[in-house]
């Protein structure tokens, strides 16, 4: 019986190597990982949370699907941030003509037998369409008549009123004039509306955006962690 499944297949050029995940209707995540042109070594299946612990109370009313599809992201997350970048298979909603093992008891999960055949089909018929794992994940949601959220929303958020004194300073980088600590500090810096720089003697260095909203997260916290009590 033809069963219904989402994966990617990514790998590392550096190091020959790749990584293939697989997840399936049923809950069921597939991992296998090599070198290119070689056989895979196939992990575990990792069954979902919901059939190992169906009496988790916290859990009660969530979809069997919803902690696995989480799991995908986290395994897409992972690879790419290890340096397996080259997309080898896009992420893909495919219909196997493979029958899916059925699971064990959620006594014994290490019963769970490896399944090479179902990921040699995915290799065999994921289509060679470049697209988003989220676009994969709402194909293979769509497929299993799961809810979906509607793509191509427009939505912006309200802009929350700006403090006067940031409304200047705004109004000064906007005019291309740089905002400056002063001269008399050893340590300063200046802000212009190219880049955040920070100064100790002669000596200067820029920020880029994530430095500079860690910077500000810092700040915001220091700055409410020492605000002082109101009477």
């Amino acid at each position: 019986m033809p069963m219904i499944a989402v994966g990617f297949r990514l790998g590392r050029a550096v190091t020959g190597r790749q990584v293939t995940v697989l997840l399936t209707e049923s809950g069921v995540l597939h991992r296998s990982h090599g070198l290119y042109g070689q056989p895979s070594k196939l992990d575990l299946p990792k069954l979902p949370l919901r059939h190992l612990h169906p009496d988790l109370s916290w859990r009660k009313g969530e979809h069997i699907l919803t902690g696995p599809i989480s799991s995908l992201r986290d395994h897409h997350v992972t690879a790419t941030e290890r340096g397996y970048t080259e997309v080898l298979i896009a992420p893909a909603c495919v219909r196997l003509d493979v029958e899916e093992q059925p699971l064990p008891l959620k006594e014994n999960p290490r019963a769970a037998r490896r399944h090479p055949e179902l990921t040699d089909a995915f290799i065999g018929t994921a289509p060679h369409t470049e697209q988003s794992l989220d676009a994969a994940v709402d194909d293979f949601r769509t497929a299993l008549g799961l809810p979906v959220r509607p793509r191509n929303v427009t939505w912006r958020p309200r802009r929350s009123p700006v403090p006067p004194r940031i409304e200047a300073m705004l109004r000064t980088l906007a005019h291309g004039t740089a905002i400056t600590s002063p001269e008399r500090l050893a340590v300063g810096w200046s802000v212009t509306p190219r880049a955040v720089t920070l100064r100790v003697g002669r000596t200067a260095e820029a920020l880029d955006r994530p430095a500079v909203l860690e910077l500000q997260a810092a700040l915001t916290a220091w700055l409410r962690l020492t605000q002082p009590p109101t009477s």
